[in-house]
């Protein structure tokens, strides 16, 4: 059940705050009234709201001073003050201190109503944007490059050719070679680093929300629309859009994001206004998309917009001189997650590595090194801890040991999502992993 938004009501005569609480409440908010300034300091302190209605005019702490500290505690907070007395600089004043509306009383509820749930909306875009930057910023800061081999050696020099430009880039490659890191490369040495990064997997979103997650809605526009969202596009403004698996976007999406990429604006869903967006596109695939396009399961125009730079993300097992660059790399990010100190891989399992031709990839090797912490790999890596790569070049190894280890790993996540409705942000909590991590296994071991 979604938690109904609060709402601060700050007022020294009790009547307007009955009033307020009433007609706030059968709107939908959850109300809290205050009926001085330093109240209304005791219930910040205590919690979170989302927007406050404040009367200017109170005895003691009056609005403009308790607007003040609502500004120090908590700058993303809207706050609409509220007056008996209006006077042009009183206003202009209010607004100067971070005030959002300024409303006459006596109120008109129904306008009141109205400022309240754009108060409302403004916050939630807010919380949006911030959200997803600080999650995908969490997500960028642990994608290292690894640059060894000749090969990734040519693609990071191509990365610095490039960077610079907002020319669209296509990286292709089979899956777990990395893509993604090349994407994050690219915006990392590019001017837009400072902006947000905003992945995105094509193939995960359900077709019928397609639309409004890369473009955005508008309030009504669609039942459970009950407010208005940016889109990826307008998060992704500034920054760089990374579109992973992008040949499983439907022809009929293909269209409208080729506009996009021509019109440099977007109309979100049940709008009739569009909003400029400046967003670098870098797209991903893991499938032949000049096949796709013979095919016609591609658009030719779509593609020829997107392959401007074409950058190629040869498999691991052509490029083994990363391998032991990916496992340093990996090791530091698998100690800061589980709270160990594992310093190095033992030479007989870094043999293995090194003759094991990962057919998952990078992402297979990353799925190894995490195997081995999970069962309780500490202070080096032996061959012991990592059973599926036992048996020499190119094999999965022990067949019984690997069948019985992905056996056991399939029923636990089929154990955590069933006991916990399907949901997988609540499974991956359950099993200590990532939601991301999570996603993974589910379709390495075909669950859904």
């Amino acid at each position: 059940m979604t938690a109904r938004p609060r709402v601060l009501v700050v007022d020294d005569d009790p009547l307007t705050v009955k009033l307020l609480e009433k007609a706030l409440g059968l709107a939908g908010y959850d109300v809290t009234g205050a009926r001085s300034g330093a109240e209304a300091r005791e219930r910040l302190r205590a919690q979170v709201f989302d927007a406050a209605l404040v009367d200017l005019r109170m005895p003691g702490m009056g609005g403009l001073e308790l607007l003040r500290e609502i500004r120090r505690h908590d700058p993303a907070l809207d706050v609409i003050m509220m007056t008996a007395y209006p006077e042009v600089s009183t206003a202009v004043e209010a607004l100067k201190e971070g005030a959002c509306d300024y409303l006459q009383k006596p109120l008109n509820l129904d306008e009141l109503r109205h400022r309240v749930a754009r108060a409302m909306e403004r916050r939630f875009l807010r919380r949006e944007v911030t959200g997803l930057r600080a999650r995908l910023g969490e997500r960028v800061a642990g994608q290292e490059l690894v640059a060894v081999s000749p090969p990734m050696v040519r693609i990071q020099a191509l990365i610095g050719r490039v960077a610079g430009t907002d020319s669209p880039v296509l990286i292709e490659g089979e899956s777990g070679t990395g893509k993604e890191r090349v994407a994050v490369a690219l915006h990392r040495e590019s001017p837009r680093r400072d902006g947000p990064f905003i992945p995105v997997n094509c193939g995960a979103i359900p077709p019928d929300l397609l639309e409004s997650e890369f473009f955005g809605h508008v309030r009504g526009a669609f039942s459970g629309a009950v407010a208005d969202t940016l889109g990826l596009f307008r998060s992704a403004d500034g920054g760089t859009l990374f579109l992973d698996e992008v040949a499983e976007l439907p022809l009929a999406l293909q269209v409208k994001l080729l506009r996009v990429l021509q019109e440099k604006e977007v109309r979100p869903v049940g709008s009739t206004t569009s909003h400029p967006v400046d967003a670098r596109i870098v797209a991903a695939t893991n499938r032949d998309l000049d096949r796709a396009v013979a095919e016609e399961r591609f658009r030719r125009d779509l593609f020829y917009r997107l392959n401007v730079v074409r950058i190629r993300v040869p498999p691991l097992r052509e490029r083994k001189e990363d391998v032991p660059a990916l496992v340093t790399a990996f090791l530091r990010q698998l100690n800061a997650r589980y709270g160990r100190d594992v310093r190095a891989v033992a030479p007989d399992a870094m043999a293995a590595l090194l003759a094991y031709d990962f057919p998952g990839n990078v992402r297979e090797l990353e799925n190894a090194l995490e195997r081995a912490y999970a069962l309780g790999a500490a202070g080096e890596i032996g061959l012991a801890d990592l059973p599926a790569l036992g048996a020499g070049p190119g094999a999965p190894g022990p067949p019984g040991m690997a069948r019985s280890l992905a056996e056991v790993e399939r029923e636990l996540i089929r154990r955590a999502l069933e006991a916990h409705g399907r949901s997988r942000e609540q499974a991956a909590r359950a099993l200590g992993i990532s939601p991301r991590t999570l996603y993974r296994r589910m379709k390495e071991h075909g669950l859904r």
